[in-house]
C-alpha cells in the first residue's frame, strides 16, 4: 500500500480548476451555444432586411395603383381585391396592432435541421401583372443590396410566383414557383416562418476566410407581406450563418489573451487554495509524525490555518494530542504508584517468608505469630489495593446508561446508615423528591465513601453536615453538600487530595484510591466534586446532573 500513488492536494485543486475553466469552454463546443448566438444574429438582420422590403413592397403597390400613377398595367387596380384574406391571423400577429416585433428564435440545440431547399418549379399559374410590375421596380435594388447584405432574396406574389430575385441572370428564377418550398407556403398563409436547411455540398469545402460558404447550413426566413388582412406575396431571405472558427479567427488575439489570463488566474487561484487548504494540512501531517514519533507538545494550533474548517481541526487534533499526552503521563505515573504500593507489602511479605522459612524452627511460637500476622496484614493490604484499583479502572472507562434516581431517597437511607455506625449526622433540610441521572447504587456508594471518609479521619466527636440544593446552569444539577466540623484538610494536601495513591494515613491500610474513585465516576457521569472553602473541617460540593 506504501507503493500506492495518490495525487497531492494541490494537483487535485489544479485539475478541478482546470475541469471547471474547461466548463464554458466544453458549452460552447458541445453544446454549440456561441454557434446559435450567430445564427440568431444571422435571422435577427434577415429579420430586418425582410421586413425593410415587405414595407416596400406595400408602398410600391399602393404607389402603382393610385388613379394618377401613369402605369397602364396597375392603375386603377383595386388593392382591396388584391391577393387573399386570411382566415385566421397566425399566433402572435394582430394587424390591428401598431407595434409587431419580431424576435430571432433559431436554436441549434432545438431546432431539425431540414434538407437543401429544392429548386424552383415551373409555377401552374402565371404571376399576377401587378405583382410582376411591382417585382421589376424592386429588382434592381435588391440586386444593389445583396452587395452589401450578402443575403439571397426573393420575392413571390400571392401564388408563389417569384416576381424579384438577386439570382444572377444566368440563374435567374423569375417566374418560377417557391411553393415547393415550405417555408413559402407558410409565409402565405400569414405565418413569420424562420428554418434551417443544410447547405448543398456540391462544391468543395470553403477556406477558412471565406465570408459566406464556411458554414454547412443556412438560414431561412420567411415574411408574409400582409396589408388590411390581406396576404399581397411574401419574402423569402436566405444567408449563410459566420461559424465558431470564423469568429475565432477573426478575434484569435483577443482570446488567446483572455486564455493566457484564464490560465493565470487559474492557477493564482491554485496557488491561493494550496497557501490556505494544503499547507495548513501538511503542517498538521508534520505534527502528527513529530507526535507518533514521542515527540511531547508537538501538536499545537496553527498559527495560520487559512480557513474556519482547517482552524477547528487544528484545535480539535491539539486537544486530542494533549488529552493523549496526558493519558499517557498518568498511565504513566499510575503504573509507578502501583509499583510502588505493590512494592512495600510485596516486600515485607518477601522478608517475613524467608525468616519463617530460615529460622522458624528455632522461633518462639510469640515470634512465628507475629510474623504470621505481617503476613495476613500485607496480604489484606494487597487485597485492598487490587479491589479499589479495580473500582478506579472501571470508574474511568464507566459507560453512562439511562439509570436514574430519586435523590432524596438515597440521601435518607446513605443517612440512616452512616448513623446506624455511630456518626453525628444532619440530615438534609429538604425531602421532595428530585431525579437525577444517575444510578441509585453509584450515588450510595460515592457519599458512602464521602461520609467514611468524615466518619474516619475527622476525629473523635466528629459531626456531619448533610444537605443539597439546585443549580439550574446548563446542565441542571443537583449540588450535594457534605461538610464535617473535624480536623480539616491543610492548604498543602488540599491540591492533591483527588490524585491517584495520594494519602496521609498508609500506615492505617488507606489506599488513597476513594477520591479518585469518586472523581472518576461523577465525571463519567457529567458532573463533578470539589473542595469547598470551609472556617472548621472539611466542605465537599458534589455535582450531579438532573434527569432531563
Amino acid at each position: 500500500m506504501k507503493n500506492l500513488f495518490r495525487f497531492r492536494l494541490r494537483s487535485i485543486l489544479l485539475l478541478t480548476n482546470l475541469v471547471i475553466l474547461a466548463l464554458p469552454l466544453g458549452g460552447i463546443i458541445w453544446l454549440r451555444l456561441y454557434e446559435s448566438a450567430l445564427i440568431r444574429q444571422t435571422e435577427s438582420e434577415l429579420i430586418a432586411q425582410a421586413a425593410f422590403i415587405a414595407a416596400s413592397y406595400r408602398a410600391t403597390a399602393e404607389r402603382l395603383t393610385a388613379p394618377d400613377s401613369g402605369d397602364p398595367i396597375a392603375a386603377n387596380r383595386a388593392l382591396e381585391d388584391y391577393g387573399y384574406v386570411l382566415v385566421a391571423m397566425p399566433k402572435g400577429r394582430d394587424p390591428n396592432e401598431h407595434w409587431r416585433p419580431r424576435a430571432p428564435v433559431l436554436d441549434l440545440a432545438e431546432d431539425r435541421v431540414l434538407p437543401t431547399a429544392p429548386p424552383p418549379e415551373a409555377g401552374a399559374d402565371n404571376a399576377d401583372p401587378l405583382a410582376w410590375r411591382i417585382g421589376q421596380e424592386l429588382n434592381p435594388i435588391l440586386q444593389q443590396a445583396q452587395r452589401t447584405t450578402l443575403a439571397g432574396i426573393a420575392v413571390v406574389d400571392y401564388r408563389g410566383v417569384v416576381v424579384a430575385s438577386t439570382r444572377d441572370r444566368d440563374e435567374s428564377d423569375l417566374g418560377l414557383s417557391l411553393m415547393n418550398h415550405e417555408e413559402v407556403r407558410r409565409a402565405l398563409g400569414g405565418e413569420a416562418v424562420s428554418t434551417l436547411r443544410a447547405r448543398s455540398s456540391v462544391h468543395p469545402t470553403p477556406p477558412l476566410e471565406s465570408i459566406s460558404r464556411g458554414a454547412r447550413l443556412r438560414v431561412y426566413v420567411a415574411e408574409p407581406i400582409l396589408r388590411e388582412g390581406r396576404v399581397l406575396g411574401a419574402v423569402l431571405l436566405v444567408r449563410t450563418p459566420a461559424n465558431l472558427r470564423q469568429a475565432i479567427e477573426g478575434k484569435l488575439e483577443p482570446l488567446i489573451l483572455a486564455g493566457l489570463a484564464l490560465l493565470g488566474l487559474v492557477l493564482a487561484l491554485t496557488l491561493f487554495s494550496a497557501l490556505t487548504i494544503s499547507r495548513p494540512v501538511r503542517q498538521l501531517v508534520d505534527q502528527a509524525h513529530r507526535a507518533a514519533r514521542g515527540e511531547t507538545g508537538a501538536v499545537t494550533p496553527l498559527a495560520h490555518p487559512g480557513t474556519q474548517e482547517i482552524a477547528e481541526l487544528s484545535e480539535t487534533v491539539a486537544t486530542m494530542a494533549r488529552t493523549l499526552e496526558q493519558r499517557a503521563q498518568y498511565i504513566r505515573d499510575f503504573a509507578a504508584h502501583v509499583s510502588h504500593e505493590f512494592k512495600t507489602p510485596l516486600t515485607a511479605i518477601q522478608g517475613s517468608v524467608e525468616l519463617l522459612r530460615e529460622h522458624g524452627a528455632d522461633m518462639s511460637a510469640e515470634e512465628r505469630s507475629r510474623f504470621l500476622n505481617i503476613l495476613g496484614q500485607d496480604a489484606l493490604r494487597l487485597e485492598n489495593l487490587v479491589r479499589k484499583l479495580l473500582e478506579l479502572a472501571r470508574a474511568d472507562v464507566m459507560r453512562v446508561g439511562d439509570d436514574s434516581c430519586d435523590l432524596a431517597a438515597v440521601l435518607a437511607g446513605v443517612a440512616e446508615r452512616q448513623r446506624a455506625l455511630g456518626l453525628k449526622l444532619q440530615p438534609p433540610a429538604r425531602n421532595d423528591s428530585v431525579p437525577v441521572a444517575m444510578a441509585a447504587e453509584t450515588l450510595d456508594s460515592i457519599l458512602g465513601n464521602l461520609l467514611d471518609n468524615a466518619r474516619h479521619h475527622g476525629g473523635p466527636g466528629v459531626s456531619v453536615r448533610l444537605d443539597w440544593a439546585l443549580d439550574g446552569g446548563t446542565p441542571p444539577c443537583a449540588i450535594i453538600t457534605v461538610a464535617d466540623d473535624g480536623q480539616g484538610i491543610s492548604a498543602a494536601n488540599a491540591e492533591r487530595i483527588f490524585e491517584p495513591f495520594f494519602t496521609t494515613r498508609r500506615q492505617s491500610g488507606n489506599t488513597g484510591l476513594g477520591l479518585a474513585i469518586i472523581r472518576s465516576l461523577l465525571t463519567a457521569h457529567g458532573g463533578g466534586i470539589e473542595l469547598a472553602p470551609a472556617e472548621r473541617g472539611a466542605c465537599f460540593r458534589v455535582r450531579v446532573p438532573l434527569r432531563p
